[in-house]
């Protein structure tokens, strides 16, 4: 019975529609996660009675037809892009984006990355670096001696010097914003890499016209929605319960066939 099959592919589409919710729940506490949603397509028809078709030589033309669809295919995981809250740490290495942009970050190949992670650090140099050690693009450098360390909303980077009482600038960080972000490809370590479907990478300063702005000992928190997803989660088992009872009752009208056949 075709009815087994498209009831198959329901469970198969809501057992990876699980697996998102699962991500998007285990992810809950990651900095700068940004929430995925699994998207469904049908799958194709076959016309028993195509619609439009002629009835008669008189031109009368069937207004609805018949169709019987295969079932559900798992289309896209597209990622939702939205701000996340903003969590204090007193931390003065820690930064968060308020507002469009993501920080650029050189990876160990060369190839920039881009994340909203803004949990930074100094390495044995003395570089900003990312949790993993990649520096930031631009390359800023903290000396030794610096005794008050402060990064202002639009970017600028600031140091006091033993011995000194101005402040004297280091450098200035750069956002990086795209036409179409949730086309940005996910590497794993709150990174993401430029693709065609991201479209070329917008640099600018953070305060600029498009950009957001930078606020130091603050971090952006994930977008996850727990009441939401535990919903979503919800929903799914019972989709994966119903096809499941869809595949039974399939089965026990094979049998009864099978029994009058006899």
């Amino acid at each position: 019975m075709r009815s087994l099959q498209t009831a198959a592919t329901g469970m198969h589409a809501q057992e990876r529609n699980v697996e998102v919710i699962s991500h998007n729940i285990a992810n809950m506490r990651t900095t700068g996660y940004k929430q995925i949603r699994a998207e469904f397509q049908d799958l194709l028809y076959q016309d028993l009675r195509r619609v439009g078709s002629s009835t008669s030589a008189d031109g009368t033309k069937v207004p609805t037809g018949l169709q019987i669809g295969y079932g559900v295919k798992t289309a896209a995981t597209s990622r939702i892009m939205s701000q996340g809250s903003m969590q204090s740490t007193s931390k003065d290495y820690d930064v968060a984006i308020q507002g469009e942009g993501f920080l650029r970050i050189t990876m160990p190949d060369g190839q920039t990355g881009y994340t909203r992670d803004g949990s930074l650090e100094l390495d044995a140099n003395g570089n900003l670096v990312t949790l993993d050690g990649y520096l930031v693009d631009p390359n800023i450098t903290v000396p030794s001696n610096a005794k008050a360390f402060s990064i202002s909303k639009e970017g600028v980077v600031e140091v006091t010097l033993d011995g000194q009482v101005d402040a004297q600038q280091l450098g200035q960080l750069q956002l990086a914003r795209f036409v179409n972000k949730a086309g940005l490809a996910t590497i794993g370590d709150n990174l993401y890499l430029q693709t065609p479907a991201s479209g070329e990478a917008v640099v600018g300063n953070p305060g600029d016209d498009g950009f957001g702005s930078t606020l130091q000992r603050y971090l952006e928190s994930s977008n996850v929605n727990a009441v939401s997803e535990l919903s979503d989660l919800i929903a799914a088992q019972r989709a994966y319960e119903m096809n499941a009872k869809v595949i039974s009752s399939s089965d026990e009208m094979m049998q009864t066939t099978s029994n009058i056949l006899r």
